[in-house]
């Protein structure tokens, strides 16, 4: 799909990729500052459209069961631990 972004939740697809948080507050405000265009290296604004679907599909499974029964790594974007020691003891 030239043009559009798409998600890619498995992390699969061949090409660039970036990176947002599953929160619609977050591709709002990545939306709005340009941030696709910058982190893909293309000209012009992309559509959002597929990539805002999917977030309101991992919300709506997530107010659907509130137990919190989702998969592990299904809608999830890995980060640090904030606890992890950085410094090198050496």
């Amino acid at each position: 799909m030239d043009g559009a972004l798409v998600p890619d939740p498995r992390g699969r697809l061949p090409g660039r990729g970036a990176w947002v948080h599953p929160a619609t507050g977050c591709l709002d405000r990545a939306e709005r500052r340009s941030a696709f265009p910058r982190a893909l290296r293309v000209p012009g604004p992309l559509p959002v459209t597929a990539v805002r679907s999917y977030l309101d599909g991992i919300s709506a499974a997530t107010a659907a069961d509130p137990a919190g029964g989702q998969q592990e790594g299904a809608g999830t974007v890995p980060v640090p631990s904030v606890t992890e020691d950085k410094v090198d003891p050496s």
